[in-house]
C-alpha cells in the first residue's frame, strides 16, 4: 500500500469508530480557537484541531494541585475544581451546536451520530474531594464521571507514586477515608482513575472496588519512561479486575531521558534561576513571567535538536506491551498533553492523532483492534461501572 493509499485509509478507519481520548487538562481557552499572536500560546484540543485529528471526544479533566491536609486546602481544592467544571457547562453552552457532554456511555454513540464532539468531565486529584465524602456526589452531579484519586504528593486518600516531600508512604496504600471513597464511588457509578496513585495503592483499589477500573494516563516500566509508570504487577492486576490502562502521550514517562540532556537542562535551570528538581521546576516555571518562559523555552528547543524526544514509534512500543502481556482488551489511548517539550515527535497536539493510527497499522493492528484501544475498551469499562452501581 502506498503512503498515499495507507493515509487515506487511516482517515477511512477515523470516519467509521468513535475515538476517544482518555486524558487531556482543560484550561481557560477549552475547546476555543487559537490565538496564534499570543507568545508561546498552546492550543493542544480546538475544535479545529479534534477535526484534523479525526478525534470525537475526550475526558477532560478539571486538575487541581495537591496541597495542605486542612479544612482551609479542602476547600480551597473543592472550590478550584468546581469552578472549572462550570467552565466546562458554560463552554458548552457557548457551542451547543458544536459540542454535547456526555454523561452515560450510550450518550457517546448518540452524540457522536448528530456530528458533534462529546465532552466526558473527570477529575484530576481526589484532594478536591477533602474529608466529606458528600462531596464525591457533589461532583458527581455536576457531571463528573472519573476522579483520579490522587496527583503528585500524597493526600487524604491514598499515597501518590511521587511525593516531592521525599516520603515514599503515608498511609501504606489506600487509608481509610479512600476505602471509604472507592466503594462510595462504586454505589454511584463513577470510575476510579488510579492513574498516579502508588503501586500499593493500586492494588488496593484493585482488591477493594467491585467493578473495573481506569489508569488513565500512565507508561511501561520495563519499555522505558519514568514518573508515572506501572510494572507487570500492576498490569496483571488490572487484567484480574477487568479495567483497562490508557498509554499516555508524554516524553518523559515513554522514554527515560539520556544523562547527558538531564545534564544541560539542569545547568540551563541554573542560569534561569529555576530549581533543578523536577517537580519543584514544574511548579515554578508554571508562574515563571512570560518573557522569561519564552527565553527558556528557546534555549530548551537548541537542547532538543541535541536529544530527540521520543516518537510515535516508541510510543506504540508502549501499547505493544499491554497487548502481549495481559490482551488487547485492557488497553487504550490518552494524550495529557501539556506542552510541546514534553510531547512526542509526531504527536505534539490532537491534530496529529491520525499518526498513532497509522503506526499501529504499520504493527499488523486491524481495524477491529484499533476501534478497541481507541475508544471501545474504555467505553466497555465504562459500561460495567454504571451496571455495577445499577
Amino acid at each position: 500500500m502506498s503512503d498515499l493509499d495507507l493515509n487515506d485509509y487511516v482517515k477511512s478507519i477515523h470516519d467509521d469508530i468513535i475515538t476517544l481520548d482518555a486524558h487531556l487538562d482543560i484550561e481557560v481557552t477549552f475547546l476555543t480557537p487559537e490565538k496564534a499572536d499570543e507568545i508561546e500560546y498552546e492550543k493542544f484540543a480546538s475544535l479545529k484541531k479534534m477535526d484534523d485529528g479525526r478525534l470525537d471526544g475526550a475526558f477532560f479533566a478539571a486538575y487541581v494541585q495537591q496541597g495542605a491536609l486542612t479544612d482551609l486546602g479542602y476547600r480551597k481544592a473543592f472550590n478550584t475544581v468546581a469552578k472549572k467544571i462550570d467552565q466546562i457547562h458554560q463552554t458548552h453552552n457557548s457551542m451547543i451546536d458544536k459540542v454535547g457532554i456526555a454523561y452515560h456511555p450510550k450518550d457517546v454513540f448518540s452524540i457522536n451520530k448528530t456530528g458533534k464532539k462529546f465532552a466526558i468531565i473527570a477529575i484530576e486529584n481526589g484532594y478536591a474531594i477533602g474529608d466529606e465524602i458528600l462531596n464525591i456526589e457533589r461532583f458527581f452531579k455536576m457531571g463528573v464521571l472519573y476522579i483520579t484519586l490522587s496527583h503528585i504528593g500524597h493526600n487524604q486518600i491514598c499515597d501518590s507514586n511521587l511525593n516531592p516531600q521525599g516520603s515514599d508512604t503515608f498511609h501504606n496504600g489506600l487509608s481509610n477515608f479512600g476505602k471509604e471513597v472507592v466503594l462510595e464511588m462504586n454505589r454511584l457509578g463513577m470510575i476510579i482513575d488510579v492513574a498516579h496513585i502508588s503501586k500499593q495503592s493500586v492494588l488496593d483499589v484493585i482488591s477493594l472496588s467491585k467493578v473495573p477500573v481506569l489508569c488513565s494516563h500512565c507508561g511501561i516500566k520495563s519499555i522505558g519512561g519514568v514518573g508515572n509508570v506501572w510494572d507487570d504487577e500492576q498490569l496483571d492486576a488490572l487484567k484480574t479486575n477487568g479495567g483497562v490502562i490508557n498509554i499516555v502521550g508524554l516524553n518523559r514517562a515513554i522514554k527515560s531521558v539520556s544523562e547527558e540532556k538531564l545534564h544541560e537542562i539542569d545547568n540551563l535551570r541554573e542560569e534561569f534561576k529555576f530549581p533543578i528538581e523536577f517537580w519543584a521546576f514544574f511548579n515554578a516555571f508554571d508562574i515563571a513571567p512570560e518573557d522569561k518562559r519564552s527565553a527558556y523555552y528557546q534555549k530548551l528547543s537548541e537542547i532538543d535538536k541535541k536529544y530527540p524526544n521520543a516518537n510515535v514509534h516508541d510510543y506504540v512500543d508502549h501499547i505493544d506491551y499491554v497487548v502481549s502481556r495481559i490482551g488487547i482488551d485492557f488497553v487504550g489511548i490518552s494524550s495529557d498533553f501539556y506542552e510541546h517539550t514534553y510531547c512526542l515527535d509526531g504527536w505534539k497536539d490532537v491534530s496529529e492523532n491520525l499518526n498513532v493510527t497509522r503506526e499501529l497499522l504499520n504493527r499488523g493492528y486491524s481495524k477491529k483492534d484499533i476501534e478497541k484501544v481507541w475508544s471501545g475498551n474504555i467505553i466497555e469499562t465504562w459500561k460495567r461501572v454504571e451496571e455495577g452501581a445499577s
